[in-house]
């Protein structure tokens, strides 16, 4: 009986949706997402889903979402990635975080960046994403003026003119960059202290801020492991607007994995920047004070992790907001989310 209420729910949801159009975002500042987020902490989750390979679809897995659910995520996330393929068609994925933003979802961004010790493209392997710099490497990476220091800064450069025309457009974006950083899979990641991965943070942050980048949304970011030292990680108040965590060793967000979030996020806001599963509404209960979460790309329909009736259950719950169920605008906030789901 359940499952044909939710297939029941999809349905008119659906046809709601044709009828009623989303509610599209004005030009919007960093301070509008800000106050938005910290507004619904504790009381509702935005619905998200990643699209990654390849930047040529950039709405792939959205669109999965929207055929299990009848609903447009209220969150649309992007990568810039690092193949070629995917590099070359980063503009693609830029204008289609604007048509998002307009359309009524939040834009979120990540990078897969290649590393410092190579062009601008790269692989997914031990010469690309999943390298490893030596302790020598890393030292002169965050010195201020080392040929690798200005490498990663010159890697940098190559995502400015992709987020000043988000900025030029009025959309504030997510941006989650070096995410997963206490784990080592990455070439950025698993450096604790003060020299270490939150330092290369701090440096991405200083370059963008330098280049006038006031769009952006700070997210910082570390993965479900080891988390009694996430606090080694973190940046300081003044770098992260945001407190994530990508849920990956689990199924869910343990209890201790929200509290060690909510500590370390000092009453900024918190969010699941990664799930391969979509939260039920029973864990959303249990855990309010996130967000937003993004379930990964396929993940969506992985048997393992997620069905469809899971997936309409975390949609439909009564603390989930999907696309034209809020808006965001200039010093409004959470105060124009008056908008009702058929059904609810």
């Amino acid at each position: 009986m359940r499952r044909l209420l939710l297939t029941l729910a999809v349905a008119v949801a659906t046809v709601a949706s044709l009828a009623t159009p989303a509610h599209a975002f004005p030009a919007a500042t960093r301070a509008d997402l800000i106050g938005f987020l910290t507004g619904i902490s504790g009381r509702y989750t935005l619905s998200g889903q990643h699209n990654r390979e390849p930047n040529s679809d950039p709405t792939k897995y959205t669109r999965v979402a929207q055929g299990i659910t009848g609903q447009t995520p209220g969150l649309w996330g992007g990568d810039f990635l690092f193949a070629s393929s995917d590099v070359s068609s980063r503009q693609t994925m830029i204008d289609e975080a604007v048509r998002q933003w307009q359309g009524g979802s939040v834009v979120a961004l990540t990078w897969h960046m290649c590393p410092p010790t190579t062009g601008p493209t790269c692989g997914w392997d031990s010469n690309g994403v999943l390298s490893h710099l030596s302790d020598s490497q890393w030292s002169r990476l965050v010195t201020d003026g080392t040929s690798l220091n200005n490498a990663f800064k010159s890697r940098l450069a190559e995502a400015v003119p992709y987020l000043r025309r988000l900025q030029n457009a009025g959309v504030p974006v997510l941006w989650r960059p070096l995410h997963e950083m206490n784990d080592g899979w990455s070439w950025w990641g698993g450096r604790p202290g003060a020299s270490g991965s939150r330092k290369l943070y701090q440096i991405t942050h200083d370059y963008y801020t330098a280049q006038g980048l006031t769009n952006l949304v700070w997210v910082w970011n570390v993965k479900d492991v080891s988390m009694g030292s996430i606090g080694d990680y973190w940046p300081g108040s003044s770098y992260a607007d945001v407190a994530s965590l990508d849920v990956w060793a689990k199924l869910e967000p343990s209890s201790s994995d929200y509290q060690a979030m909510l500590n370390v996020a000092g009453g900024k806001p918190i969010s699941l920047a990664e799930v391969g599963r979509a939260p039920s509404p029973a864990l959303l209960d249990a855990q309010p004070r996130w967000t937003w979460f993004m379930v990964w790309a396929e993940w969506l329909t992985n048997p393992s992790y997620n069905t469809n009736a899971s997936v309409q259950a975390s949609y439909f719950g009564p603390r989930v907001y999907n696309r034209g169920e809020f808006t965001i605008g200039p010093h409004e906030g959470s105060a124009r989310n008056s908008v009702t789901r058929a059904g609810r």
